[in-house]
């Protein structure tokens, strides 16, 4: 399963997997524990491959800093959890991208990486190498 299928539903725990869209929304299934919600139109909703993140430089998608944790880990859970201290929080986000701005990227914006991070891993979406789909879609507008 790839990230573009994975969503952020603001106002709600977790992480959810798109199943359908439908005429109001769409219908999602939680990665926590399997529940299917019907989300409206109204709801802040985000694609995982869709979310980037400061740096001094330029802006990286969620899938690199990913691919950083999983990386620093060796493909295993993240050392800390994602209820540390806020320096604690900062000092591994440190540690897997150096160069991210302190200024915009906040101690909550580390702790919801490191938890999708825990929470994709535990259900086993651990490639987050670019699909192709997205340069099918894009050739497919064209």
């Amino acid at each position: 399963m790839a990230l573009e299928k994975i969503l952020s539903i603001g106002g709600k725990p977790g992480l959810y997997r798109l199943l359908t869209q439908t005429r109001s929304g769409f219908v999602g299934e939680s990665l926590l524990d399997g529940r299917r919600i019907s989300v409206g139109l109204r709801n802040n909703v985000s694609l995982l491959s869709e979310i980037a993140i400061y740096t001094l430089e330029e802006e990286v998608p969620l899938r690199e800093v990913f691919q950083k944790i999983k990386e620093k880990e060796e493909g295993g859970k993240t050392s800390i959890g994602h209820k540390e201290e806020k320096i604690k929080l900062e000092e591994y986000f440190f540690d897997v991208l150096p160069n991210y701005d302190e200024d915009r990227v906040y101690a909550s914006d580390i702790k919801k990486i490191i938890q999708w991070y825990n929470i994709l891993h535990d259900k086993g979406i651990t490639d987050f190498s670019e699909s192709d789909d997205e340069d099918a879609s894009s050739s497919e507008e064209e």
